[in-house]
């Protein structure tokens, strides 16, 4: 229930999540409940009984699954339980002496009663078998007791329960999406950079940028993630590492967006025109990959709007326009919306450059701040998006307070960047992965990306590679929702200056050309690492789920230890273990203590564990020794495999 039912839960397709009640009712007689899960028509489409958590607390759960994208809604059945009281009281009973025939002829009349909500013919005869036999003096009470609590009678009255005093809750609203606003790997890359040149400055092109395509389909990624690609100011251009003094063929930031080639809908016209766009996101799709697109609510001072809507903008005491600030960095070059003057006016103008991009094939975007924006812009915005187009998903870039990230997610955003890049200790991943897993889950979704063009921490800047691995094996199977910036596989580490967390050479304000063969040869690429990730994620439905996350003790202060465990359709189940060494700089050892009851094993049971990295095999039981040496492998990840066998 997300702020008393007047924002919905959020689920995708095929998420399987628990709903929990507390179920009671007076006296003595035995209650049940149930949850009843209605689709997009308010159709039932699902009757799940609950379970007891735990007897005598009056809590009851069920997991429930909704199977297609669409407003849902689910709601809470409780009700007394005439054959549950009578499963318990007559076994006292009987076994005393007390009111024997009594009890018999009633659990008889249940059963006569019960036939009229079983639609089958075999329940239909099973029901009026048992009446008879409970009924039928010839034998011992003892065994026409039994014939009421046989198991196959149970089951048929836990499918068609009789169900007095039903009494039901509000219904909850659900929004359910599709798979891949919870699942996805994301790579993001600067168009203008494939196929540039530095001596002559020479912008790459969308056709350039076309034949990276493949390898970044081969690493396994889903989305391919693109900085604005629109035209960018000349006033107030930042030169190279953000310097206020460009020289005439500096290409600038792009996220100073607009000029006198157009702007929010229009591209640049070194990268191409909006047919070769079409072409790059064909060529996109062909390679399995969906084309994300920046939303960056901004202008330069070039941008159209400043002449022709200058009232969306924030004029200053001097009758300036002012500029972009987060105080110590200025950002002369960039202009803030305004909302405050004219918000039917922005609103109009927003959702048609939005409308415009998804005309031309971009079904997701990743908004720039949109911390700073009313929550209300983007609550009705999603909101008339939904209605036309439920498949468009959002990425909220919101590095802000916990309240205004949780704000947002409710608001509608499908996914959300997170804190995960600061988080680097044992202690303090754990804590946020259990809070990302069960505490907010129902509302926001994290994507853990490992490095931005704005964020190279200093676990990057100093780990060397064992860092970039460890960081790829966290984000990778912590969350379901993942991405990398583009140098990442290359290693690229170096800061602008000690202590800042900007690249040296950012892309964000200069062509950066890369020779993706040539590191590959030479062995300085970290792709076969991703592609592995990216394989064992698809192969595995326990690393595309986010509320399964299961921690386990070590040791070791540097050995983080995790599992994700999901049950099929067909009742298998599939486990991933996770084991890291977080120190990118030593050789750690420790003993591993599983928790078996999350890993679906029973006490003293052992079982095999297959490492996705090197293909190793081990047996393993409740307690395991672990050796990681982070400069060959920092990490297990471990496919489990029971074996029905326990260790002597």
């Amino acid at each position: 229930m997300v702020d008393c039912t007047a924002r919905p839960a959020k689920a995708v397709a095929g998420e399987s999540f628990d709903v929990e009640a507390t179920v009671f009712r007076e006296g003595h007689d035995a209650v049940n409940a149930n949850v009843v899960l209605r689709d997009p028509r308010g159709k039932a489409a699902d009757f799940t009984p609950m379970r007891q958590l735990a007897p005598g607390t009056d809590r009851w759960a069920a997991t429930i699954t909704p199977t297609r994208p669409g407003k849902w809604t689910f709601s809470v059945e409780a009700w007394s339980d005439p054959y549950g009281t009578w499963r318990h009281d007559a076994p006292i009973k009987v076994k005393a002496g007390v009111d024997v025939e009594l009890m018999l002829e009633e659990g008889a009349l249940l059963m006569e009663r019960a036939i009229e909500g079983v639609p089958d013919v075999a329940g239909v005869k099973l029901l009026r078998g048992t009446a008879a036999d409970l009924r039928d003096e010839r034998y011992p009470a003892q065994v026409r007791l039994a014939a009421g609590l046989a198991p196959n009678v149970i089951r048929l009255l836990g499918q068609y329960p009789l169900r007095d005093m039903v009494t039901s809750s509000r219904k909850f609203p659900l929004t359910v999406d599709r798979p891949e606003a919870l699942f996805s790997a994301w790579y993001e890359f600067f168009p203008r950079s494939e196929g540039a040149t530095l001596d002559p400055l020479r912008s790459g092109t969308f056709a350039e940028s076309a034949k990276r395509l493949p390898a970044i389909a081969a690493m396994g990624f889903d989305v391919v993630y693109l900085p604005p690609i629109h035209p960018v100011g000349r006033a107030y251009r930042k030169g190279p590492n953000n310097s206020l003094t460009p020289g005439p063929d500096d290409p600038g930031s792009p996220w100073a967006i607009g000029a006198d080639e157009g702007g929010h809908d229009a591209v640049h016209p070194d990268l191409g025109t909006i047919a070769d766009f079409d072409r790059f996101v064909d060529a996109a799709r062909a390679n399995g990959l969906e084309v994300a697109l920046d939303f960056a609510l901004q202008a330069s001072p070039d941008h159209p709007w400043v002449k022709t809507h200058p009232d969306w903008f924030t004029t200053r005491a001097d009758g300036t326009i002012a500029f972009a600030e987060n105080p110590p960095k200025k950002y002369q070059d960039i202009y803030p919306i305004n909302f405050d003057n004219d918000f039917d006016g922005l609103y109009a103008e927003c959702l048609r450059v939005l409308r415009h991009w998804m005309e031309h094939g971009v079904r997701i975007f990743r908004v720039d701040n949109p911390h700073t924006k009313p929550v209300m812009f983007w609550e009705q915005l999603f909101a008339d998006i939904r209605r036309t187009d439920p498949d468009v998903l959002f990425l909220a870039e919101a590095f802000t307070r916990p309240a205004m990230m949780h704000e947002l997610a409710k608001a509608g955003f499908h996914q959300s960047y997170t804190y995960f890049t600061w988080r680097t200790t044992k202690d303090e991943l754990q804590a946020y992965a259990e809070e990302l897993s069960q505490e907010t889950a129902h509302f926001l979704r994290p994507n853990f990306f490992v490095n931005t063009p704005d964020i190279l921490h200093a676990f990057l800047q100093y780990g060397g590679p064992p860092a970039f691995k460890i960081r790829a094996v966290l984000a990778a199977t912590l969350a379901p929702a993942w991405g990398v910036y583009s140098g990442f596989e290359l290693f690229e580490s170096v800061a602008v200056r000690p202590g800042s967390e900007e690249y040296m050479d950012s892309e964000k304000y200069q062509y950066r050309p890369r020779d993706w063969e040539a590191a590959e040869a030479e062995g300085r690429s970290l792709a076969g690492y991703l592609t592995t990730l990216n394989r064992a994620r698809k192969s595995h439905p326990a690393l595309q789920q986010l509320r399964n996350l299961s921690f386990h003790e070590t040791d070791d202060e540097n050995i983080l230890a995790y599992s994700k465990t999901t049950s099929g359709p067909d009742g298998g189940s599939d486990t991933v273990l996770a084991v890291v060494n977080l120190d990118p700089r030593a050789v750690r050892e420790t003993m591993l203590h599983l928790d078996l009851d999350a890993v679906g094993l029973a006490a003293g049971e052992q079982c095999l564990v297959t490492d996705e990295f090197t293909g190793e095999t081990w047996t393993w039981g409740a307690d395991n020794y672990v050796r990681l040496d982070p400069f060959r492998e920092p990490a297990h990840l471990l496919t489990l495999r029971r074996t029905g066998m326990s260790r002597a």
